[in-house]
């Protein structure tokens, strides 16, 4: 009913117009009244709904007008907004730098927990490149060089393998990552990061080059000794980078080949090894090394690499080092 009101109300000339029809009709019809009221009536009802359509026109007039006056205000607004819009849309605006810097930021993927291993596994199944930069090399020594070498086998393909450790026989850089690494929670229990096992490790990470040199023509190794430390590690292959860092559980970084800053970890790795010591390692070729190395054998190497072994070192420290090398586990297994 409250519809119906309203409509009548919004209609009223009209509504007039159709009562006044009906009536006369009907009071013709019966012979109520003269064809003169009856003619006058017509008049009336056609006055009506010409008023109505009179109106009507107006409103549509009002409100083409009030149309236009929005167009003509909305396009001299959209002229006065281009200049922003190019300055916001255009080659050097604002949402193209934007996308630039999201694009930057989506170049590196955060690696946790186990995608670390498995990004590790699945950068060493296809690689025929690796370079590694980090401390000793315990991990690189006990999975990441066999298993590529496992690989590049099944493949009969090549391998090039870089690595940079710290010098085994710069007893400076060897405490300063002894002492780094005991503010970490230690690897295994009761073995205490020291600066002979510090040297030991990385005269193992050498000697496991030398050995896995002697044993496959597809590899080509190259060894270099810093004498800076680094807290971070750095895992290249021929699809990504990945870097990671002592403590398994920090989260690791991973940065595709196809993205800016592989080449640029690439350099930067490139350049690092040229400022480091390179180890004659074609000088191993003169020392053949048994399955077992003997310590005779890993004397006469060292010597043979220009790395003496410290004068502290006896046969059972040799010893060790060839168990380190030879038989290496992994550390975070």
């Amino acid at each position: 009913m409250a519809r119906l009101f309203t409509w009548v109300v919004n209609n009223l000339d009209a509504f007039i117009g159709l009562v006044l029809a009906v009536t006369v009709a009907v009071l013709g019809l019966t012979n109520t009244v003269s064809q003169d009221v009856v003619n006058s009536a017509i008049l009336l009802v056609l006055a009506v709904l010409a008023q109505a359509v009179l109106r009507d026109r107006l409103r549509r007039e009002t409100a083409q007008q009030e149309v236009r006056e929005v167009m003509r205000a909305t396009r001299d607004r959209l002229t006065e907004l281009v200049p922003q819009m190019h300055e916001i849309t255009g080659p050097d605006g604002a949402l193209n730098r934007a996308r630039e810097a999201i694009d930057s930021v989506s170049m590196v993927r955060v690696l946790h927990g186990s995608e670390v291993g498995r990004a590790l596994a699945e950068a060493r199944q296809h690689t025929d490149s690796w370079a590694f930069k980090g401390g000793t090399g315990t991990f690189t020594r006990a999975v990441t060089l066999p298993q590529c070498l496992e690989h590049a086998r099944r493949r009969n393909a090549t391998l090039s393998f870089a690595i940079e450790i710290i010098d085994p026989t710069d007893e400076d850089v060897c405490e300063r990552y002894a002492r780094f690494r005991r503010s970490l929670d230690p690897d295994a229990p009761g073995e205490r990061w020291t600066v002979d096992r510090t040297r030991k490790e990385s005269y193992a990470t050498v000697l496991a080059g030398c050995w896995h040199l002697q044993r496959s023509g597809l590899l080509t190794v190259e060894v270099r000794l810093s004498a800076q430390m680094t807290t971070f590690r750095y895992d290249l292959s021929s699809s990504c980078v990945i870097i990671t860092q002592e403590n398994p559980q920090t989260p690791a970084l991973r940065i595709d080949r196809r993205e800016l800053y592989y080449n640029r970890f690439n350099i930067e790795l490139d350049y690092s090894r040229k400022q480091s010591r390179r180890v004659p390692i074609e000088a191993a070729a003169t020392v053949k090394l048994d399955d077992e190395p003997s310590v005779e054998q890993v004397r006469k190497l060292f010597a043979a690499l220009g790395l003496p072994l410290p004068r502290s070192f006896g046969d059972r420290e040799v010893a060790d080092i060839v168990s380190r090398a030879i038989q290496a586990r992994n550390p975070y297994a």
